[in-house]
């Protein structure tokens, strides 16, 4: 992934590059028919709020197709794996464990893609296990968001605040770990308010 974190302000064009992308996704994904959901997700999916300008998209997946077979049918979409920038970069391989729900380790096994990362269609795509609470987690973030926005505009300062304090790094991804902070301070509110809606 390249430089520190930077953000931009909300582009009202990433809902419908999103769109595109995850259409393109299912038609790719359609013939091997293990995709459950595909989300547009991340702060590019929230109205308002400030975010690096990789439009950030998940599939939730019955099961993870051998490594070979993933990368073979979303190639002709364009997305290809990543390895990070780092050996150790969070969220390549498998997700952090989070959250209420106690679940098999095997469970936060994931694949991590990237799309024309210096144009236009610049996107990160996350494949997840359907078993996987961080599939549901980042759904409910991002409704909560959508639905609060004091709640928004925090994380906004939380993520300025953050991303000013690694301008200086060589990737993002101690910008991506430095966000846990916030994450832990609003997970059971969050969580709460998506399983009541």
């Amino acid at each position: 992934m390249p430089g520190p974190a930077v953000l931009h302000p909300y582009d009202p064009a990433w809902p419908g590059r999103a769109a595109e992308l995850l259409a393109a996704v299912r038609r790719a994904l359609e013939p091997l028919g293990v995709a459950e959901s595909h989300d547009h997700i991340g702060s590019t999916s929230v109205p308002g709020l400030r975010a690096k300008a990789y439009v950030d998209l998940q599939v939730r997946v019955r099961e993870l197709p051998r490594p070979e077979v993933l990368d073979r049918a979303l190639a002709p979409a364009g997305f290809v794996p990543t390895t990070g920038s780092r050996p150790d970069s969070p969220g390549v391989h498998r997700d952090i464990p989070r959250g209420s729900e106690v679940v098999p380790e095997e469970v936060w096994r994931k694949r991590l893609f990237v799309h024309d990362l210096d144009g236009p269609g610049a996107s990160i795509l996350h494949v997840r296990l359907s078993a996987s609470p961080w599939g549901r987690y980042t759904v409910w973030f991002r409704d909560w968001l959508r639905a609060h926005p004091e709640a928004r505009d925090r994380y906004a300062a939380f993520k300025t605040a953050t991303a000013a304090a690694h301008a200086g790094d060589a990737d993002y991804d101690g910008y991506t770990l430095a966000k846990t902070a916030f994450f832990d301070e609003v997970q059971e509110e969050f969580e709460a308010w998506g399983r009541r809606a």
